[in-house]
């Protein structure tokens, strides 16, 4: 794939930040699939909120995918592991209900959010398309953490055991999209 004329390719380390964040999207996507199969019958309560998320991701992936196609890179080689981690991950925290369900999100995008806030700053001047790109999904992602920490009332069994498990799984997945 070319780049678009007229427009910069963008450079190196926003490429590889764009990459990394278009599979972490894609797994994002198949962990809300996961997790809305499985909550059907564990939390119905939080199937249309997921669904909503889950939609948020998709448009999230179909930006990052817009920007890759712009600079003519293909995606990250990590691609298809994020997605089978993601539905894996997803199944397993839906089977588990609300709880386990809130926690995993929250966990996650505390993650994420912390990612973009530095892929942010270490672009800024630098890359503008990839920090429009990343600009354009902050807000969504605060937002699923902020609702779904609502969910959790205290420091429940879930939260104590899910958020390291999940948010040092997460933090391997990027460094090693990265690096990939």
């Amino acid at each position: 794939m070319q780049p678009v004329a007229n427009f910069p390719a963008g450079n190196e380390d926003g490429d590889r930040i764009i990459k990394v964040d278009h599979a972490g999207e894609h797994g994002a996507v198949n962990l809300y699939s996961g997790q809305i199969f499985m909550a059907r019958f564990t939390a119905p309560g939080l199937v249309d909120e997921l669904k909503q998320f889950r939609a948020h991701e998709q448009r999230h992936r179909a930006i990052f995918a817009a920007e890759l196609a712009r600079r003519g890179r293909a995606r990250c080689r990590s691609y298809r592991l994020c997605g089978i981690g993601g539905r894996v991950l997803g199944l397993i925290t839906g089977l588990l209900g609300a709880g386990a369900i809130s926690a995993t999100t929250v966990a996650v995008e505390r993650v994420v959010l912390r990612h973009l806030e530095n892929q942010l700053s270490a672009l800024q001047g630098k890359d503008p398309f990839a920090v429009a790109a990343i600009s354009a999904i902050v807000a969504e992602e605060r937002q699923h953490h902020d609702c779904s920490a609502s969910h959790i009332q205290g420091g429940t069994f879930w939260s104590w055991f899910l958020s390291p498990v999940v948010s040092g799984s997460t933090e391997v997945v990027i460094w090693l999209g990265m690096r990939l």
